[in-house]
């Protein structure tokens, strides 16, 4: 069954990684993966959370929103914090950044990633680690050139959606198959080889494990990818 933009089954939607797309935070990317569109922002600001301070360790943290009509029908402000999904997605892109640092040893300062959905096609927590990342990356620079610290930065890190829709493994799905979709999966590595998050659902039935590994396979071919992309961006 041909998909709806016409790519293979194992092709990433077109993305496009604008590193240093908002002149007035330390660290930005805007990240478009097909129909998808995220705004991604690193500030690095003083202090740390009270759990941390005293430590000589800094802390790398994450928040996620969607604009309202970042999708086909207006949604409302998130006016009284962060809902259930809103919650699970920045918990994942904070984990999956903090995974990428190769030391918190920076002194006491925060770095806040903020990632903005301004348009939303499927996909959207994996596009915002992927730009997130090279948002980060800059942002560890600028610390580094700031304070005279090491550059705290450890590896590139990425993600990658894949499912089962109409029993055919997909990579990267755009919104119309997220929604038709038997099996979802979401996967984040650091580069080369290691997992920070393996999540797959059955949304309308089971999988077995030569499909499991197929999303594997998929996954990580996919992200292999990304990494190259955002070693361009990143000029390195």
């Amino acid at each position: 069954m041909p998909r709806p933009d016409g790519r293979s089954n194992d092709e990433l939607r077109p993305l496009v990684l604008e590193r240093g797309a908002n002149p007035y935070a330390e660290g930005s990317c805007l990240v478009r993966a097909g129909g998808t569109l995220v705004h991604c922002t690193a500030s690095v600001e003083p202090g740390v959370p009270s759990w941390r301070r005293g430590s000589g360790q800094g802390w790398v943290t994450a928040e996620y929103a969607m604009l309202p009509r970042a999708t086909s029908e207006r949604t409302s402000r998130e006016r009284n914090g962060p809902g259930g999904r809103t919650q699970e997605i920045q918990r994942l892109i904070g984990r999956s950044l903090r995974a990428a640092m190769g030391t918190m040893a920076f002194g006491e300062y925060t770095i806040r990633v903020d990632c903005d959905v301004l348009q939303a096609d499927g996909g959207t927590r994996t596009a915002s680690i992927t730009g997130a990342c090279v948002a980060l990356a800059d942002a560890t620079a600028w610390l580094s050139r700031t304070t005279g610290v090491p550059d705290p930065f450890g590896c590139l890190v990425a993600a990658v959606s894949v499912g089962v829709v109409e029993g055919e493994v997909r990579l990267d799905l755009a919104y119309l198959e997220d929604k038709a979709a038997g099996v979802d999966a979401n996967f984040v590595m650091l580069e080369p080889d290691r997992f920070v998050e393996v999540q797959g659902t059955g949304e309308a039935g089971t999988f077995s494990r030569a499909e499991l590994d197929s999303l594997l396979a998929y996954g990580e071919r996919g992200i292999t990818q990304l990494f190259a992309l955002q070693r361009k961006a990143l000029g390195r």
